[in-house]
């Protein structure tokens, strides 16, 4: 009797009490010069746009959480899914919202990212804004987020960068000239005081605010996938808006997959769960993977038979790659 009772608690517990860990597995797909639910993933508005082929096809990880014992067992079990600790992916007290709307933001990042690398491959201009304002700043008496920088310290701004170099040799307590527009109104110009700046590696004055590169043309791009976060796509992105905007196809019918965070500068850097992101392209038709260079390692271990793994470091080296596999061409490997 007593042997039953506990057989049936711990049934009960198996099927029903959660466990502290998640399971992650291969997510789903989405050819990001395809459609999805009928709309355009990539779509350009407002600029002549040219046609395509192939795929270039975005991969993503899955995570199942609140798994019980017996649930999480079954994953592992099934070859498809590693069980790794909770906290590895949600902050102690962080809620299920909180930690989803982390994901939208990144993912909105990486799509503005995507589209600053790919038109300024594309010798589109850009524009300067500020992307945060630190609160109690001098910057925070003038300026607001998303507010266009035009010139700082008497010097023109044409990229991020050069807000960093006018600064240069500044000093805390020195009043520095800005010229900047808020959304559609005239430019305004201004004056700060700077403060100390709270790197103690940096010495020139701080303004307290965080500049960004943005593009600055007369058409729109839209990415319209939902429920997808995280940074990971940006480079799968950036390679559909060069594709859309320039004559020829860009993979002539080849089945191209990827992964790889980019900045705006077009460099692409390093990304989690590479080892499920190969299994989930191959199944979906994929026989080349582009790689960032830091998880080279990492995939190879992992990546089934039948998918090519071609190395990239940046956006450009990216581009590079596909068209030596056009032209049969060797490319640099895992």
């Amino acid at each position: 009797m007593a042997s039953g009772v506990f057989v049936l608690v711990f049934g009960l517990i198996g099927a029903f009490v959660r466990v502290p860990y998640v399971a992650i597995g291969p997510g789903p797909t989405y050819d990001t010069l395809g459609n999805v639910d009928g709309a355009p993933v990539i779509q350009i508005n407002g600029q002549q746009t040219y046609p395509t082929a192939g795929e270039l096809r975005m991969t993503t990880v899955s995570l199942n959480d609140q798994i019980s014992l017996f649930g999480a067992l079954g994953l592992w079990a099934s070859g498809r899914y590693a069980l790794a600790p909770r906290e590895e992916y949600f902050k102690p007290g962080e809620s299920d919202e909180q930690v989803q709307q982390e994901n939208v933001k990144e993912f909105q990042d990486s799509q503005s990212n995507a589209e600053v690398a790919a038109l300024k491959h594309l010798g589109y201009p850009v524009k300067v804004l500020v992307q945060e304002v630190v609160s109690g700043s001098p910057a925070d008496r003038l300026l607001s987020a998303g507010d266009r920088l035009l010139m700082v310290n008497g010097k023109s701004i044409a990229q991020e960068e050069d807000v960093r170099a006018a600064l240069a040799g500044t000093r805390a307590g020195q009043t520095v000239s800005l010229t900047f527009q808020h959304g559609n109104d005239a430019p305004r110009t201004g004056s700060l005081t700077l403060a100390a700046n709270p790197d103690p590696k940096q010495e020139q004055g701080f303004m307290g605010l965080q500049p960004i590169d943005r593009a600055d043309v007369p058409f729109d791009v839209k990415v319209s996938l939902q429920k997808v976060g995280g940074p990971s796509a940006g480079l799968m992105f950036a390679l559909a808006i060069v594709d859309r905007l320039t004559p020829g196809a860009m993979v002539s019918g080849e089945h191209v997959a990827g992964t790889g965070e980019i900045d705006e500068k077009g460099n692409v850097g390093p990304i989690g769960g590479i080892s499920f992101k190969v299994i989930g392209a191959r199944e979906a038709g994929a026989t080349v993977f582009l790689t960032p260079a830091p998880n080279c390692a990492e995939a190879a271990a992992a990546a089934p038979s039948g998918l090519k793994l071609v190395k990239v470091t940046s956006l450009d080296s990216a581009l590079t790659a596909l068209e030596d596999l056009k032209a049969g061409k060797a490319t640099p490997s895992c």
